[in-house]
């Protein structure tokens, strides 16, 4: 089983209109409230793909209860730590007819010291039920990024996979925690990190640095253009085929998941990375979020290249020979 970790979960207010004028009376056509966050993303992707899972997140306050309500309409399997502070919510503007969608963020919840230490108890019953775990998304205040550090040594002394999608002030210590795979879009790593990644050479360095920190496993991303990533200490560049894209919202959520399920599935790097690439193309060509499905990314997923950067892997050839 798979187990992902939102701290900072999402309830989403999406509203559609045919037009948007600014600083006047404007009506909807159509609304609905989703389940948002990364770790939320990667478990409905993974529901698609097939794959058991579960998600641990917080609730808090009414917020949380409709946010409660859409996962179990979703089918979504979860598990919930429950918090005074209300679950931060999200009004999603958008304008199918543009290709635009607008978002207006509350302020994030806030988690007591007694929440953040339940959590962590119910993390490691939940860690040693499962074969991989992902933490993704932000968290809502520095206290509660403890829980990915906790998270990632727990999941180490126990064997387990883990997979670092976070950003912000935290993550060179969710790195230093020792992750068994880190992904990261550019953007986030630039600020997160203060390092720069602007061309080939720069990000090859720091893949390289992430594998001297025991990284087995690395990706950054860049919307449509070539992703890096790390095996060991092998180097490749991954070009996903293009797409026309409408909503890229949760693009590297199913990404991570496609990599998880192939992690879960025992195949080969070359090809489920092939399924994590399509599985992120095809999403930030769809309004829903992390909704594809194998048979969905048939056409597109053997249209992704993976090419090494410098020395090459060794495949040998163990098959029975006559002698």
């Amino acid at each position: 089983m798979i187990l992902t970790v939102t701290i900072n979960p999402l309830l989403e207010n999406r509203i559609e209109f045919n037009s948007i004028s600014l600083g006047k009376v404007n009506r909807g056509v159509r609304r609905e409230l989703k389940a948002g966050g990364k770790g939320i993303n990667v478990s409905r992707q993974l529901e698609h793909l097939g794959i058991k899972n579960s998600a641990l997140l917080f609730l808090g306050g009414n917020n949380g209860k409709q946010l409660r309500k859409v996962l179990i309409e979703e089918n979504l399997n979860f598990n919930s730590v429950s918090s005074k502070s209300e679950t931060r919510a999200a009004t999603l503007i958008i304008e199918k007819h543009k290709n635009k969608i607008t978002s207006f963020f509350e302020p994030d919840s806030k988690l007591s010291e007694n929440e953040i230490n339940e959590f962590k108890t119910k993390l490691i019953k939940m860690i040693q039920n499962c074969k991989i775990v992902v933490f993704s998304g932000s968290v809502p205040n520095k206290e509660a990024a403890s829980i990915i550090t906790y998270g990632i040594e727990l999941a180490n002394e126990l064997d387990k996979t883990s997979i670092l999608d976070t950003y912000g002030e935290h993550l060179q210590e969710c790195i230093n925690a020792g992750p068994t795979l880190l992904h990261n879009n550019v953007k986030e790593l630039e600020s997160s990190l203060n390092v720069e990644l602007k061309n080939e050479k720069q990000k090859v360095a720091f893949l390289k640095e992430l594998y001297n920190k025991g990284i087995k496993l690395a990706f950054i991303t860049n919307g449509k253009k070539v992703t890096y990533a790390s095996k060991f200490d092998f180097i490749y560049k991954i070009q996903a085929k293009a797409v026309k894209e409408i909503d890229a919202t949760g693009s590297g959520d199913a990404f991570v998941a496609g990599i998880s399920y192939g992690l879960i599935k025992a195949l080969v790097f070359d090809e489920f990375v092939k399924i994590a690439s399509a599985l992120g193309s095809l999403n930030a060509s769809r309004w829903d979020v992390c909704t594809a499905t194998l048979k969905d990314i048939q056409s597109i997923v053997n249209t992704t290249t993976v090419k090494p950067i410098g020395k090459k892997m060794k495949l040998l050839d163990d098959s029975p020979t006559d002698r």
